[in-house]
């Protein structure tokens, strides 16, 4: 759900949704388009044994980036915590 149909449903309080909402669009996002990342997220697959790339792109940039990675996908959170490499 997003953060303004929970705020028109009454889920969150618009003040403070203004407030997540400026602190999301602050974060300076990295993209795939670089061979860095796009190399990172091979050797993430391959490391893994994993047959796509779909999870390892998500994971390299947080990697790169040296960020937290926040999954709300249990099944990504569970393969991104026990990745090698």
């Amino acid at each position: 759900m997003t953060l303004l149909a929970r705020t028109r449903e009454g889920r969150t309080g618009e003040r403070a949704a203004l407030e997540l909402h400026g602190r999301m669009t602050a974060l300076e996002i990295r993209l795939l388009g670089d061979r860095v990342s796009r190399r990172t997220a091979w050797d993430l697959a391959v490391a893994n044994g994993w047959d796509d790339l779909r999870d390892a792109e998500y994971l390299a940039v947080a990697r790169l980036r040296a960020d937290a990675l926040v999954a709300g996908d249990p099944r990504f959170a569970a393969r991104a915590a026990g990745s090698s490499r």
